[in-house]
């Protein structure tokens, strides 16, 4: 039987976090497993398109095509105007449970960072589950990190020096290309993990207590797996990093998630993974905090804060590179 979940009418959570959750309550939302894959992304399209942060950047945007183990995979390069030529470049997938989101979801929020870091993003667009489960998200993410790292200078950008990040999801999944980088000789100057997916091979703590009524639910994380990968390979660190055998030799993590959000507990155990293996790994919990956050800047001003974290530490190690 699974644990009784927190009831968030007793939780201390973030005032606007509430009034979101309320929003979504009204409106009525379909549990993602009820529906169709198809009208689970449409239903995820139209929640972030009401919580991102309005306003222009002064950033570029282009769309891209590069190559990938399953054909070209489409991504989206973010420069701020009157940059430089060579710049840094952050290589960002990302969130939606490796089943929903896309470049438009993630838009506004790759937008901001470009601007705030004064550095390229870029947003790629991997395989979605369940049509191309795992490990082909993987696949294309490492795929387009190779490419920058050995074409890089065609587009523009400077491949010695490279960071990758991502949320929930893309969190995972920048977590896991770190690991494939250091093993091919890709020097990464940082990495940045928004409520990383980490550890699918047991139950934690905040998973039971914030399993409803929060955003991510438990139902949802079981779609959401259960479209991804089959249970076989939930022990494949490729999809939980956390077993992976070494995590020495890593760039700089900033791991940041919320206090009532399921992936809590297993994105503060990979930050401890981290430091316990000699690497420099930040962990910041925003207090009242829901899964999501980050890219609803429109709704959750602690956005704004998330993501001047994650620019903040950009230019720190590409300036210093």
């Amino acid at each position: 039987m699974a644990a009784m979940a927190l009831d968030p009418a007793t939780v201390a959570l973030d005032r606007q976090a509430r009034a979101l959750l309320d929003m979504i309550a009204q409106a009525g939302r379909i549990p993602y497993s009820e529906i169709t894959p198809l009208q689970a992304r449409a239903q995820y399209q139209e929640l972030c398109r009401r919580t991102r942060k309005p306003g222009e950047w002064p950033v570029t945007a282009t769309d891209l095509a590069l190559p990938a183990p399953g054909g070209a995979v489409s991504a989206r390069l973010y420069r701020p105007r009157e940059a430089g030529k060579a710049l840094p470049v952050l290589a960002y997938f990302h969130g939606g449970g490796w089943c929903i989101g896309d470049l438009d979801t993630h838009d506004g929020a790759c937008r901001q960072l470009a601007s705030e870091a004064g550095s390229a993003v870029l947003a790629v667009d991997y395989r979605l589950a369940p049509e191309n489960p795992f490990p082909a998200a993987v696949e294309d993410c490492f795929a387009a990190l190779s490419h920058i790292a050995e074409e890089g200078g065609r587009l523009g950008l400077d491949s010695r020096r490279i960071a990758v990040g991502g949320d929930s999801a893309g969190g995972n999944l920048a977590a896991v290309t770190t690991l494939m980088a250091r093993d091919a000789g890709i020097d990464l100057k940082a990495q940045l993990l928004i409520y990383p997916a980490t550890d699918f091979s047991r139950v934690r703590q905040s998973h039971e207590d914030y399993a409803e009524g929060f955003l991510l639910t438990r139902e949802s994380m079981a779609w959401f797996g259960g479209n991804y990968l089959p249970e076989r390979a939930h022990g494949d660190w490729r999809a939980s990093p956390i077993l992976a055998a070494d995590h020495r030799r890593l760039p700089p993590a900033l791991v940041i998630v919320g206090e009532c959000d399921p992936l809590r507990d297993e994105s503060r155990d990979y930050a401890l993974a981290l430091r316990e293996a000699g690497n420099e790994a930040e962990f910041h919990l925003y207090p009242g905090m829901i899964h999501g956050f980050f890219t609803m800047g429109g709704a959750i001003t602690a956005a704004d804060r998330a993501i001047a974290q994650c620019a903040a530490l950009l230019r720190r190690v590409f300036e210093g590179s």
